[in-house]
């Protein structure tokens, strides 16, 4: 019997219980998974007082950035990007680590994508830095256009081998010069933004977001002509990372993305 959940706030509109419900009865696994709302400070003492009855949580905002002050183990990808998505049980122990940079790859692979020239990523979070991390070796630039300019360092510190930038949200920029932009910010937040668009875009706009669905950004996108992908995708393989992690078992995709994208399109 398999116990998990995802935790943060608000949490009411995830698709993780569906996610994971429906990977539990595609592969024959008894188990049980919910949502449970977990305030920015309060993760700890929710840790402390239920980390006997789960074998595994799904973290997001706004815990992946606190999760690293539990005093578990934190694996060398937690570590570099300062961010994790998920606490699991393994032989016992707690570790923290993050299938967000690994589910990013499989979606994009998914997509057609494998290496880009230029990648953009707006919003500067947890999020962001996994995404930065995993595009490392895959992108000859990262530039990451962010709110907050105490985000810099932590951020620069997930790239190792592209050449990193980072760009003032106010700033003025041209995203007909990147190949990819993936936003990572909360729901509104790249809306002003959206209202500057001009067609036609070149890039495709992987847009991490999935409720609301369209945003702001992805409509104009689409009025654009290019293409875009639904946060859907990286929910998608994110979560499969994890059951593998659970599992200890890498598991097949073959059968189950399919399967499990069209719940979660349903």
């Amino acid at each position: 019997m398999i116990t998990g959940a995802v935790l943060g706030s608000p949490i009411a509109h995830s698709l993780s219980p569906t996610l994971h419900r429906g990977a539990y009865k595609f592969l024959g696994i008894e188990g049980s998974y919910s949502a449970i709302e977990v305030h920015s400070g309060s993760l700890q003492e929710f840790f402390s007082s239920n980390q006997d009855n789960f074998d595994y949580f799904s973290l997001t905002m706004p815990l992946k950035e606190e999760a690293l002050s539990l005093g578990v183990e934190i694996d060398d990808i937690a570590t570099r990007i300062q961010s994790a998505n998920t606490l699991v049980k393994i032989s016992g122990k707690w570790r923290l680590t993050s299938t967000d940079g690994s589910g990013l790859i499989a979606a994009l692979s998914f997509a057609g994508f494998d290496s880009f020239k230029s990648v953009l990523i707006l919003g500067a979070g947890g999020t962001a830095r996994a995404i930065a991390g995993a595009l490392d070796t895959r992108s000859e630039s990262i530039h990451v256009l962010g709110r907050s300019g105490n985000r810099e360092s932590a951020l620069s510190q997930s790239v190792q081998s592209a050449e990193f930038r980072y760009i003032p949200w106010n700033s003025t920029l041209d995203f007909n010069d990147y190949d990819l932009v993936i936003n990572t910010t909360p729901a509104g937040a790249a809306d002003l933004l959206a209202e500057g668009l001009s067609a036609p875009l070149k890039p495709a706009l992987f847009d991490v977001l999935y409720k609301p669905w369209p945003t702001v950004l992805a409509s104009k996108w689409v009025d654009s002509g290019a293409l875009v992908i639904n946060g859907l995708e990286l929910l998608l393989y994110q979560g499969i990372d994890q059951l593998s992690l659970v599992l200890e078992d890498s598991l097949d995709r073959t059968d189950l993305a399919p399967h499990l994208r069209g719940l979660l399109k349903s």
